[in-house]
């Protein structure tokens, strides 16, 4: 299972939104600095109604979704790359998580302390930003010296050294390591270190419940900077959310209604973090369970049956496929075989998003 961090400055509602996220989670949320120490985590299932309709096709006993891993990282501070705020502590979390989720400040409150003393979404991401920056270029350079050395008898270390002079040259412009492109082998290379700015991005611009609809001016300021980094928004009210979890699902809905949204964010947020880390989804469907089944995107059909079971990937013999739609389309599996979208694919095949798989395999 794939792990996303929540990072932040302080006070921005990161544990407020995490508590949310994962509903029974007990992440503490205080108005004050490193309320959070050890990193919290809790498993959340990624929202799907594809995965009722199936259900309902198929009259599934059991619905079993997709998940992430959330986990709650607690909040930097400037200085944190020279291990202010136990910054040091705080920033090997960030180098176990597949991806980041940003959590920004978009909201003015006089009863919640900004560490700043003011709400300035552009100043606290930079802050967060250079931090991380900071700490790679620490590691880089560190690195650097080791490979130049093994450079002189080994390719592999020249070629390393390569990549690493690629990366410090983007973070001493002030850019993010993310923002350059890597060969494959250079990817494999500079793995181990674990760079905190290589690693894809969400911002999460936590507003008030009056700015959940339509955002403000701060929503705007984190786009155009999101926009610089090819990154997403998504506008969430993580106390909004946090009220959401005592409510029933009736309850809920008029709620959102008299907010004028559908959704108050949070299930936004857990979609594209799931695609952020280049997830994708196949399902299995039968009278006794729907389930979502997660894997990377480009995986070919054996691998895919390995998520299952390792057993299937090694006698795969076959998968029997339709797409999603084209089942709904049908109402069944069987009328779907009959009009021919249901087909026979092998160890070549790429696995799509949204495919009903059955796989056929030797024990």
């Amino acid at each position: 299972m794939l792990r996303a961090g929540i990072v932040g400055l302080p006070n921005v509602g990161k544990s407020t939104l995490f508590n949310a996220l994962v509903a029974n989670a007990k992440a503490q949320a205080a108005n004050f600095p490193f309320c959070t120490i050890e990193p919290n985590t809790g498993i959340v299932a990624v929202p799907d109604p594809r995965l009722q309709v199936l259900a309902d096709i198929s009259s599934s006993v059991e619905i079993v979704p997709a998940r992430v891993e959330f986990v709650d990282i607690a909040g930097l501070v400037k200085g944190a790359s020279q291990g202010e705020g136990l910054g040091n502590q705080f920033l090997a979390n960030i180098r176990e998580v597949d991806a980041i989720v940003h959590v920004v400040r978009c909201f003015d409150d006089d009863d919640i302390i900004h560490v700043a003393g003011s709400v300035d979404p552009v100043r606290d991401i930079e802050v967060i930003n250079l931090e991380l920056a900071l700490a790679d270029l620490s590691q880089i350079e560190k690195r650097i010296d080791r490979a130049r050395k093994q450079a002189r008898t080994s390719k592999d270390a020249q070629a390393e050294l390569t990549a690493l002079e690629k990366l410090q040259a983007v973070l001493d412009e002030g850019k993010q390591a993310r923002s350059i492109g890597l060969t494959e082998d250079e990817e494999i290379l500079i793995k181990p270190l674990g760079l905190l700015t290589r690693k894809p991005i969400i911002y999460a611009a936590n507003v008030s419940e009056d700015d959940l609809a339509t955002g403000n001016d701060w929503v705007e300021q984190v786009r155009q900077v999101a926009a610089q980094e090819d990154a997403q928004v998504v506008v969430v009210s993580a106390q909004v959310e946090s009220e959401l979890v005592e409510l029933s699902p009736e309850e809920v809905k008029d709620f959102l209604e008299s907010l004028g949204v559908e959704e108050g964010g949070l299930k936004s947020l857990i979609r594209a973090t799931y695609e952020l880390l280049g997830l994708r989804t196949y399902f299995t469907s039968g009278p006794k369970e729907t389930r979502a089944w997660t894997i990377r995107a480009g995986m070919v059909a054996p691998q895919a049956a390995g998520v299952i079971h390792t057993d299937f990937e090694r006698g795969f013999i076959r998968a029997e496929t339709v797409a999603y739609q084209d089942l709904v389309a049908t109402g069944s599996m069987g009328a779907a075989k009959e009009k021919g979208l249901v087909r026979s694919e092998g160890k070549e095949y790429v696995v799509q998003e949204g495919d009903v798989l059955l796989f056929r395999f030797n024990v």
